[in-house]
This record gives C-alpha cells, structure tokens and sequence, in this order.
C-alpha cells in the first residue's frame, strides 16, 4: 500500500489494475532468501560513464561484502545489465510485463567472502599491511 501514491504518479489512476499487475509480477520474483534489496539504482544521465554509479552502489556492496549478505535489484535496461554482471550480478529471470510493460531483469549477487572481511589484528583485506621489523 506505500507504494500506491508511487505507483499512481507513474501510472495514472486509470492504470492502477496494471499498476498491481506489474507489482505482482515483481514480488513472485522476489527470493525469499534474506537479502539487501536495491529498489532504485540509477545515476543522472550527465553523470553516467564517470564511475559515480559504481562509487555509490560499490559502498552498498563493500557493506554487503563485509556482513556476508546478497543483494538483489531488477533492472528494466537491457543496456544496464552488463554494468551490474561487472559488479558481480548475475540475471536470474526475465519478467514479461503486462501489456507491452518493460522486460524485467531480476538480478543477485552472492557476497564476496573475500572482500571487506578482517584479517588478523583488525586489517582488512586489501589494506597495507606491515610484515617484518620496522624502522
């Protein structure tokens, strides 16, 4: 129900039974695996090719990384999906939407079991680490 001011901006009123079809679409979809779910990735378009998506996003993941959880997003960009398979995506389904809607491409990424986890005395993996006797 949260989503139905949403949904009705996006929609139109006379769209809303679509509007709950495309909703449910989504959520038979949706792994019931405990996860962290990115609803709205996107970068503005002037911004896009300059790394800021993969700077934000790579935050949410290095915190996904370091608690050991999955994430999970649905893209409807085609053209987008290669950017998340390199940030470790993998599609899982293609959602046909009603009525001509856009395809959906849920996707999942496994944590990094190496990635943002702590090494002996506190260091993390990939940070510089002192061996041997210092002067």
């Amino acid at each position: 129900m949260a989503a139905v001011p949403r949904y009705a901006s996006i929609f139109g009123l006379r769209g809303m039974p679509r509007a709950g079809e495309v909703q449910h679409a989504m959520h038979e979809a949706h792994p019931q695996t405990p996860h962290w779910y990115l609803p709205s990735v996107g970068t503005e378009r002037g911004l896009q090719g300059m790394g800021v998506g993969s700077a934000l996003l790579g935050q949410q993941l290095a915190d996904c990384d370091r608690l050991g959880q999955p994430a999970y997003l649905e893209s409807s960009n085609v053209t987008n999906l290669p950017f998340y398979e390199k940030l470790g995506f993998r599609i899982t389904a293609e959602i046909r939407l009603p009525e001509g809607g856009p395809t959906l491409w849920p996707m999942w990424r496994d944590p990094d079991p190496t990635a943002g986890r702590t090494t002996r005395k506190g260091a993390s993996r990939g940070s510089s680490e002192r061996r041997g006797p210092t002067r």
